[in-house]
């Protein structure tokens, strides 16, 4: 009789242990799993994304641009996600990302930026937003963090950008070229080649004439072959052609670059 009330009093102590341990658990998950956060109505997140639009184009001022991504990213809902809510806060994360200037905003910045653009290719892998904006955004993090990053990465941005070749060659002015080019150039210690550069920029060329920034790393890729005429023919094409009306800000860059290596390359 002592033996079995022994046994008992042990199981009691221990049906009590774990529901003990079980309990927090369980009040922890369950206003995550009883509350989870509101669908976002239609026309909101639509008249959200044409307002980010709007300050988009007028990211030349930076504040502006933040408050493109910040906006948009009030629409992100982990439980339903939404592809155009997703892409475009990729979208908009890698333009501020390459803006700032503090280590840690900016790493924070574009890897949210990666983590969007990867789950847009994940809702709409027939379309190649999620796969450009993912591989630019993880392209940008391999040139903020090279040995970590980078040389991990290579793969995962060149089929990312094979992808949207795949789907679209000329999406986003045949940029996937240009981030192939820059793959090369980053990766010439590990036998990345400048020739291999310019094969693909003079591709993006052939589909999109006014890209000045695709037109100055082509002739950044000549001059790193030794094909001085040629890069001396996209440097005055870019200071001659009209800026392109949806990437001033860009092509002010460009024009920039261009005008100071013909000034100490060619004079």
């Amino acid at each position: 009789m002592y033996l079995r009330r022994q046994k008992l009093r042990k199981l009691y102590i221990l049906i009590t242990i774990v529901i003990t341990l079980y309990f927090p658990t369980a009040c922890r998950q369950a206003p995550e799993a009883e509350n989870p956060a509101p669908s976002i109505p239609e026309q909101q997140i639509t008249d959200t994304l044409n307002r980010a639009d709007e300050l988009f184009k007028q990211r030349e001022d930076t504040d502006k641009l933040r408050e493109a991504r910040n906006i948009t990213g009030q629409l992100r809902n982990p439980n339903v996600r939404d592809f155009e809510v997703e892409w475009k806060f990729a979208k908009y994360s890698l333009f501020l990302g390459q803006r700032l200037t503090d280590p840690d905003e900016k790493e924070k910045v574009l890897q949210e930026g990666r983590d969007a653009g990867k789950r847009a290719s994940r809702i709409e892998p027939d379309k190649p937003d999620g796969y450009f904006w993912y591989g630019a955004n993880l392209g940008e993090l391999a040139k903020l963090s090279p040995v970590t990053v980078g040389y991990s990465s290579v793969d995962d941005i060149r089929e990312a950008m094979n992808k949207v070749i795949e789907i679209d060659p000329g999406y986003q002015g045949a940029s996937a070229y240009d981030i192939l080019a820059q793959v090369e150039f980053g990766t010439r210690l590990f036998g990345g080649k400048s020739s291999k550069a310019a094969e693909y920029l003079e591709k993006a060329v052939t589909i999109e004439k006014n890209n000045s920034q695709i037109r100055l790393h082509l002739a950044q890729a000549y001059l790193d072959i030794d094909k001085e005429n040629q890069a001396k023919e996209q440097l005055e094409y870019i200071v001659k052609m009209p800026p392109p009306p949806d990437y001033i800000p860009e092509h002010k860059v460009a024009l920039e670059k261009a005008k100071k290596l013909l000034a100490t390359r060619f004079n």
